[in-house]
């Protein structure tokens, strides 16, 4: 399935664009997404294991079954006050 990544702050920076379409086998995960990340973005690699993802503007854990209608955007750790 393709589908569309949004990213975000330094990753949106490190990869010097604001989206990508990325090839997953269906019913991929969360952490298929990373490690699709990782291989079309190897200068991520040192945010990968840190990059928080969203589903449809919801948290998601790596194991996060993903659909291709899904809304995915990844960024980094947010702080502040």
């Amino acid at each position: 399935m393709k589908l569309s990544v949004l990213l975000f702050a330094a990753a949106r920076e490190i990869a010097g664009c604001e989206s990508v379409e990325l090839e997953l086998p269906a019913a991929a995960t969360v952490a298929q997404l990373r490690v699709a990340l990782l291989h079309t973005f190897p200068t991520l690699a040192a945010r990968t294991g840190i990059l928080l993802c969203a589903v449809n503007n919801v948290y998601a854990s790596d194991d996060r079954v993903l659909q291709a209608s899904d809304v995915v955007a990844c960024f980094p750790p947010v702080s502040g006050g």
